[in-house]
């Protein structure tokens, strides 16, 4: 007789239908039909009622059908089952209680997590007397006012004899935390994630009945953990999480009495609490069995042993460690990710070349520190490497070869940096580029065409601030995903390829990525998932102001400001109808222009700076119409226009001393002024309202022709 019925995990392939047929099979003890499709199995809850030896249920993501009241007429009460997961399935509270504490009464583990449960938590979890799970995350339950008081679920949980499980994140919880939590002395796991207990403060009379706790999540409470000097837990705990938690000023002892079981502790997160202290001496004691540590978003200082240290997920970004690139080991580990980003880290980084099991590193991130020197060609063994950032560095010399051998690139940041020579041909071989930003550098040739050909899921592109010279290739239109293109500050001469219509993401109303996430799942033990998430935030300067864009679908944007473009604005940039941003400043642009592109009429960025400083244009924003510019079209400037140009930039400088207004014809500035000046003139620049730009669209052509008339004399 069939005993075991598992059909789950297929990705919602069978449409099972009713279950009628499931009531023949009355040996079952388990049934697994978690991610089936059973919404039209409104049979569902009766059948199940019906199979009297029944011991194990999974129709996780189902999308179940709520419960009628006459399939729970015909409901039985089941005294075999124990094992019970509905989760995923949206159900609402009023389609399931009745019928589950109808069928209950032997229930070990219970998972209703993922489901649309409101109100108060119900006091009848407490009368399941085997209960020893309790799975109720991500739904909608609030404590009622005698649960804020502690006269609760709790308590009669608390009563229970083997109480083990508690999960009760990402719901609406509110108010404080009663002490009576510790009644619940036979806790592994306690989850309160992601509530909002604004002020409430735990104390060591919470915890202090805690021996057997294993795990514990406080994440995105803003709890305030406050234990006296010198308290020792009674728990080893293998799992601290503790995201945006309270815990500083001063870094936790108590955590060293965890620390000194490494043997146990797999996970610590202490990321966004509150930390400004120096790292504790005891904290760099050779780790055993730690794989994943986050210490980011705090101002913890220190620097590393000189000693390798063994991991398999770091991230301490955004703190203010120092000193030179440690060696780490990414033992036992199929992904490792080692983030450094935002600290004051310097020095070389050949030590990357020295990272051990390198195979198995799917990120490093080590923008924004002090690093310098030439990057190490050592890259043709990290084969599983899926975004590298190396942005916001000193990095000289020529991009390395090896970097062609990262076939499983995804994202790649190397803005911000010193590096010089021509793109190398052998970036092509990362075809599954969706992010690349080689903004800021000192690169120079041409455009390669082969970056339209080959890396053909590009998301975001920039080549701002570089030396680029040439035209635009036309390969370029064939990326259709295209979100951001920033060509911006560079020599890029000619006209703009019409086939920039064939961006796709731009012309059309397309399903976006509103992000470009690297989503990594390490599961380094058999009842353990180490869950990675990391974000690439598009950096863009858009008229002198640098801005961060983590949702890149909420930005279509194509800057092109700053070089040397000439001829008409094509007809076919109207193509473009879901284009946000656009920016043709700075360059010798002639003719009309385009008054349809995009949303452009509809938001800021059809304004005068977005076409300023193109002679030959006319038309609104820059002008009311074609008729007011001087001089006419066809007839240059006295002089042509980049002489006069660098006779302007040279009265710039004097002006500069004697406070003269010609600062307001900035040019693009980068090529002349210091990094914080430019970024004070744009910013200047850009609060200058319509009417400036208008009016000096006469008095440039005056000044120009008067400082022609001082240098000839």
């Amino acid at each position: 007789m069939l005993e075991t019925l598992r059909l789950g995990g297929n990705g919602r392939v069978f449409n099972v239908g009713k279950l009628e047929w499931l009531s023949h099979l009355s040996s079952l003890k388990e049934v697994d039909l978690s991610f089936t499709n059973l919404s039209n199995a409104n049979d569902w809850s009766q059948v199940i009622s019906h199979l009297p030896l029944l011991q194990i249920l999974s129709l996780r993501h189902c999308d179940l059908p709520s419960i009628s009241s006459s399939s729970l007429s015909l409901a039985n009460s089941s005294t075999s089952l124990t094992y019970l997961d509905l989760s995923d399935n949206n159900l609402p509270s009023s389609a399931i209680y009745p019928w589950l504490f109808n069928v209950s009464s032997n229930l070990v583990s219970l998972n209703l997590s993922s489901n649309q449960l409101k109100g108060p938590i119900p006091e009848a979890f407490g009368n399941m007397m085997a209960i020893q799970e309790l799975y109720l995350s991500d739904n909608l339950l609030i404590l009622a006012e005698n649960q804020v008081r502690g006269d609760s679920v709790l308590n009669e949980i608390g009563k229970l004899p083997d109480f083990r499980v508690l999960d009760l994140g990402y719901n609406l919880l509110n108010g404080s935390i009663s002490k009576s939590i510790g009644q619940l002395s036979n806790l592994h796991v306690l989850r309160l994630a992601g509530n909002s207990f604004d002020g409430d403060v735990i104390s060591e009379a919470h915890l202090s009945n805690f021996t057997y706790l294993q795990v514990l999540d406080l994440s995105f409470t803003s709890l305030t953990l406050k234990f006296n000097t010198g308290w020792i837990p009674p728990f080893h705990l293998s799992q601290i999480m503790l995201r945006s938690c309270k815990l500083g000023p001063r870094f936790p002892d108590w955590l060293r009495t965890q620390m000194d079981f490494l043997e146990v502790l797999e996970y610590l997160d202490i990321s966004a609490s509150g930390i400004s202290d120096s790292l504790p001496y005891w904290f760099w004691d050779p780790f055993q069995r730690l794989r994943y540590l986050n210490m980011s978003f705090n101002k913890i200082s220190g620097t590393f042993p000189n000693n390798s240290i063994h991991i398999s997920h770091l991230d301490l970004s955004s703190n203010n460690f120092s000193g030179p690139l440690p060696h780490f080991s990414l033992d036992f580990s199929d992904t490792g990710t080692i983030n450094l980003s935002k600290n004051k880290f310097n020095g070389s980084v050949s030590r990357i070349c020295n990272i051990t099991d390198e195979s198995s590193l799917a990120l490093l991130d080590l923008s924004n520190n002090q690093f310098s020197g030439v990057v190490p060609d050592c890259f043709h063994s990290f084969r599983s490497l899926k975004a590298l950032n190396l942005g916001d560095n000193s990095f000289s010399g020529s991009l390395p070869s090896s970097l062609g051998s990262l076939t499983s690139l995804e994202m790649l940041s190397l803005r911000g940096n010193k590096f010089s020579g021509e793109l190398p041909l052998y970036l092509q071989n990362c075809t599954d580029l969706k992010f690349l930003d080689l903004s800021d550098n000192e690169l120079s040739g041409e455009i390669p065409p082969w970056i339209g050909q080959q890396i053909l899921s590009l998301v975001f592109l920039s080549l701002q601030r570089n030396q680029f010279r040439g035209r635009i290739p036309q390969q370029l239109c064939e990326l259709k995903y295209l979100q951001i293109l920033d060509l911006s500050v560079n020599k890029i001469s000619d006209s703009i390829p019409p086939c920039l219509k064939n961006f796709n993401s731009m012309a059309k109303k397309v399903s976006l990525d509103r992000r470009i996430e690297l989503h990594l799942l390490d599961k380094p033990y058999v009842e353990s998932l180490i869950d990675v998430r990391y974000v690439d935030e598009a950096l863009i300067t858009w008229k002198g102001t640098k801005q961060n864009y983590p949702q890149l679908g909420l930005l279509l944007a194509v800057d092109l400001s700053c070089n040397k473009l000439r001829g008409e604005i094509p007809e076919e940039l109207i193509s473009l109808q879901e284009l946000v941003a656009l920016n043709l400043s700075r360059n010798f642009f002639t003719g009309k222009i385009l008054q349809k592109i995009g949303h452009l009429r509809q938001l800021e960025s059809f304004d005068p700076s977005s076409f300023s400083h193109n002679s030959g244009l006319c038309g609104p924003p820059v002008s009311p119409n074609c008729s007011m510019v001087e001089p006419p079209p066809g007839k240059p400037a006295v002089g042509g226009e980049e002489d006069s140009d660098d006779q302007f930039m040279k009265w710039f400088y004097i002006g500069m001393g004697l406070g003269f207004v010609v600062g307001f014809w900035g040019f693009c500035g980068v090529v002349f002024f210091k990094r914080s000046w430019r970024h004070s003139y744009y910013r200047y620049l850009d609060s200058a309202k319509d009417w400036v730009y208008v009016s000096f669209v006469l008095l440039k052509t005056r000044l120009v022709r008067r400082i022609k008339g001082f240098s000839t004399r």
